[in-house]
């Protein structure tokens, strides 16, 4: 089909192109077919060719297309409907519907649609009672079509009435109406359902979509004492198999109602009925029928963390809450592993969470009285928790799939958040019960303790250290005195000892005398791969957090490291962590140690990096350099020398030494440089590296800062890259308000400055990464003023591309003066010679074809800068003869009213700098002015 014969929407034109799209081959011409029926569709003559297409002789297909019309017409052009037609569509309607309830279901659910958006373009006035008569003139006896078949039918547009209210486009205050129109309804859907539930003789079919149209109708935050019988009768349906899953989202999307809770008595009712759910759940777990179990947790969990606080707070029946409480635990602890043997458990977890919060935003003595039956409810919690979070044996682990490792890993990040929640309440008991439970297994010389559980109570105690300030806690030392003693033979036990040190790496630092304790382990564990992400991440927090209590230990620790380096055990990123690690390590060393093992530690990469350099360039050896760059900037990240500087005082020539080392490796970056100058890769990690110790450095980094000028104009400029942008940006900062590194780093600055306006004129839009890092460097405010630079891009250049990506540039620069204070500076303060210099060109100083991106200047100033563009405009323009002799006072105010009047639309702006530029230069109604 054409998309473009939008005259030929006939029947046969429509019969083609749906054949065309359900039984072409070709993708492009189902494509086609597609976009033209979406046109057919939406046509006038979409209301002759639906009904044609609904007739019984058409296949499906054809007949759903026609129903899909109608829908599309009623719902999206209600308007172009005369009110005359209203009825005769409603009954058109209402006959398609009687026809099709023993046909088609699609094209069935497809006709109830309409019907539903008909009926709620025309409530309350145009049709008021409108599901009273749906139902009377389902219930009337029809013809041909059988009893069950109508009742089917109606319930199918009962259930999708709600459903279309909720994707309607009826306008906001109609919506108002409507709800309240379709909610005083219920009275005339609620027998129907009940009766219907609750007769014996109808089929499950029937009560599966009376469940259904339960469900769709309790969007509408229909009343919970309203549906109070429905909701009971959906309870009996849960002991028949067919209807269990529909009786189960009834009952959930019920009592889930945000409304629901103002029906306490209802909701009383509500839990013995639940409760009696308890022996059903426990048959299915028994039987290993885990969609039971499933529905019946998501029915008590959905009750429970709904309604809560309502029920907490009906004190005569806390014993039925609290066994509802204990249902919902069981579930909890549901037997079998996640996700593997059952997916249950992980519903109940914001449960918890609810209740909590429940019980302590209670004022005191209130909350007093529930901890007394709720804190051991919390402690059996814990139990259950690490119970849950223990991994299956060896064999069993080994049988699961990658899917299913990640899905338990992810699961134990859930029961730890819990853990570290339900601290709050239990508080230094919950670490002591913890403590006492380690003790036990690990003194238990029974063969039933395995080392699942110790690895459970270890996960315990780091779920709560990592997160919780645990230094007041006196069971710290006695925990940190039983990790040596714990029977290590096992790579997930492993991980968790590594971890849980890791967690308690701030408490080291206040407890510096059992470092070594841990210490040896850590480093033992560094050795092995399979333990690397735990072992590396463990020693950099215990770098970072005790480093200066190491130094006895740092010959070791840096021992270690390296021999793991040169063996190469761990990935890239665990490599890069451990050269973090050494940093905070060294920077707490005296200073002729830190270069004794700052030269040990890089001379072995400076040689494997002299050797690449040598080499052909090839990927191989591109990845080893980037790896070696990487560990180095990782080095420099938390090298930390000043308080060395600090105490060392002014004279220090050691220091100097470290900058030494940098130049050693600069002047061999730069022959990597030579041959990798158009990697981007290579050239972010040599910004990264630079980046890295300029901070680190500061002002001892000056002896190189003219070479590195040098070096990054040479950058920049083979490879524009916002890396490089940031390491000027650093450079700008520290050095440009020292006379003597002023001049290389305005040097670097105007030449990454002309470079970026290249890429303005080739389209910034393509590189918005570079835009935004040469915003932020045009945002620093040293000495050099930005307005310096600024006025190095004068307006008044003959060259139109210079002009354009000038134009650009500030097009880009103007949006950015409220989120980025020093931009929002130079425009106030300069603001006025980029107004004067663009009404200068619109005057007549610039090419006419130039006069859009002078116009885009305009609307920016204007959008951006309103308040200053008013009295900037109004100041400029009063100067005689300015921006030209030809026009007058009049038309100057002419012009100005117009371009403060359009924020919004740029093109406007552009027609009327196009008509003031003709008037400044005497062309206006002339033959140019015709061209242009």
């Amino acid at each position: 089909m054409d998309p473009d014969t939008a005259a030929d929407f006939t029947v046969e034109n429509v019969e083609k192109a749906l054949h065309q799209l359900y039984y072409d081959p070709n993708i492009e011409n189902k494509n086609l077919a597609q976009k033209w029926l979406m046109q057919a569709q939406v046509s006038p003559q979409a209301w002759q060719f639906c009904w044609v297409l609904l007739r019984p002789e058409k296949v499906p297909e054809i007949q759903y297309f026609g129903a899909s019309a109608l829908h599309t017409k009623i719902s999206r052009y209600w308007g172009d409907i005369p009110a005359e037609q209203y009825d005769t569509l409603k009954m058109q309607l209402f006959s398609q519907i009687a026809h099709f309830a023993s046909g088609s279901k699609i094209v069935l659910t497809r006709l109830c649609v309409a019907l539903a958006s008909l009926a709620l373009n025309m409530m309350p006035e145009a049709w008021p009672g409108a599901v009273s008569e749906m139902v009377r003139m389902f219930q009337e006896e029809g013809g041909e079509v059988d009893g069950r078949a109508r009742c089917l039918a109606l319930l199918e547009l009962l259930t999708v009435l709600p459903e279309e209210f909720q994707t309607s486009r009826l306008p906001q205050y109609r919506k108002g109406q409507v709800r309240g129109a379709l909610g005083s309804e219920w009275t005339a859907v609620y027998p129907l359902l009940q009766q219907l539930l609750r007769q014996p003789d109808s089929p499950p079919l029937v009560k599966a979509r009376v469940l259904k149209c339960l469900s769709s109708w309790v969007l509408l935050d229909v009343p919970l004492n309203e549906s109070e019988g429905l909701v009971e009768a959906s309870f009996t349906a849960l002991a028949d198999p067919e209807l269990f899953d529909t009786a189960v989202e009834a009952i959930v999307n019920t009592i889930s109602q945000p409304d629901s809770q103002r029906y306490v008595n209802t909701l009383l009712k509500l839990v013995p009925q639940v409760l009696q759910l308890q022996e059903q759940l426990r048959d299915a777990v028994q039987n290993g029928d885990m969609e039971t179990s499933h529905g019946i947790c998501r029915i008590a969990v959905s009750l429970g963390e709904n309604h809560s606080r309502a029920l907490l707070e009906q004190v005569e029946h806390w014993q039925s809450f609290l066994a509802l409480v204990n249902m919902i635990m069981f579930c909890t602890g549901i037997p079998g592993h996640y996700p593997v043997n059952e997916t249950t458990s992980s519903l109940t977890l914001t449960f918890w969470y609810t209740l909590q919060d429940d019980i302590m935003s209670f004022e005191a003595e209130k909350q007093a009285i529930y901890l007394q039956v709720y804190r051991p409810v919390y402690f059996q919690l814990v139990d259950v928790l690490l119970h849950k979070a223990q991994f299956p044996t060896d064999e069993e682990y080994a049988s699961w799939s990658s899917d299913e490792k990640e899905q338990f890993r992810i699961y134990r990040v859930d029961v730890s958040d819990t853990l570290m929640y339900v601290y709050e309440m239990l508080g230094a008991e919950l670490l002591s019960n913890l403590y006492d439970k380690l003790g036990r297994v690990l003194t238990n010389t029974e063969p039933t303790t395995t080392w699942q559980d110790t690895e459970a109570l270890l996960y315990g105690f780091q779920s709560i250290a990592e997160t919780i300030d645990v230094n007041y806690s006196d069971v710290i030392p006695g925990l940190i005195g039983l990790i040596p003693r714990i029977n290590i033979n096992n790579v997930q036990l492993a991980d968790t000892v590594m971890f849980t040190i890791g967690a308690l790496a701030e408490w080291l630092a206040d407890h510096p005398v059992m470092l070594s304790s841990v210490l040896p382990l850590v480093l033992q564990a560094l050795g092995n791969p399979d333990l690397s992400v735990s072992s590396v991440s463990t020693l950099k927090k215990i770098c970072r957090e005790c480093k200066y209590d190491l130094p006895p230990y740092a010959a070791n620790i840096v021992a270690v490291s390296q021999e793991v380096l040169i063996k190469q055990i761990h990935k890239t990123s665990q490599c890069m962590w451990l050269m973090q690690a050494l940093g905070f390590l060294l920077s707490a060393l005296p200073v002729e140690e830190i270069l004794r093992n700052l030269h040990s530690l890089i001379t072995p990469y400076i040689q494997q990096l002299e050797k690449l350099a040598g080499e052909t360039p090839n990927p191989s050896n591109k990845l080893a350099i980037i790896h070696i760059l990487g560990l180095l900037s990782n080095l420099f990240t938390t090298l930390d020398i000043t308080k060395q500087e600090e105490e060392s005082g002014e004279n220090a020539p050691p220091i100097k030494s470290v900058v030494v080392v940098l130049q050693q490796v600069f002047a061999l970056i730069q022959t990597v440089l030579s041959k990798w100058l158009n990697d981007s890769q290579v050239v972010e990690a040599v910004c990264a590296i630079f980046e890295k110790s300029v901070k680190t450095l500061l002002h001892d980094f000056a002896p190189m800062v003219s070479q590195l000028s040098e070096m990054l104009g040479q950058m920049y400029s083979t490879i524009p890259q916002a890396s490089a942008l940031d390491l000027t940006r650093q450079m700008v900062h520290i050095f440009a308000s020292e006379t003597n590194h002023f001049p290389p780093i305005k040097a670097l600055f105007e030449s990454v400055t002309s470079v970026t306006l290249t890429i303005f004129q080739q389209g910034p839009r393509d590189h918005p990464d570079i835009v935004d890092s040469f915003m932020q460097l045009q945002a620093q405010k040293p000495s050099m003023n930005v307005c310096e630079c600024l006025r190095v891009l004068s307006l008044k250049f003959p060259e139109a591309p210079t002009v354009k990506s000038t134009c650009l540039f500030f097009t880009e620069l103007i949006p950015r003066c409220a989120d980025i204070p020093p931009v929002g500076q130079v425009v106030q303060e300069d603001g006025k010679l980029l107004l004067l210099a663009v009404l200068e060109a619109i005057g007549g100083q610039s090419s006419r074809s130039l006069m859009d991106q002078f116009a885009e200047v305009l609307f920016c100033l204007n959008k951006h800068c309103f308040a200053l563009l008013t009295v900037w405009l109004k100041e400029a323009l009063r100067s005689p003869g300015f921006p030209s002799s030809r026009v007058s006072n009049e038309q100057k105010d002419t012009f100005s009213q117009q371009v403060l009047r359009e924020r919004v639309n740029k093109r406007r702006v552009k027609d009327i700098v196009k008509e003031f530029t003709l008037v400044c230069r005497g062309l206006h109604g002339t033959e140019y002015a015709a061209d242009y």
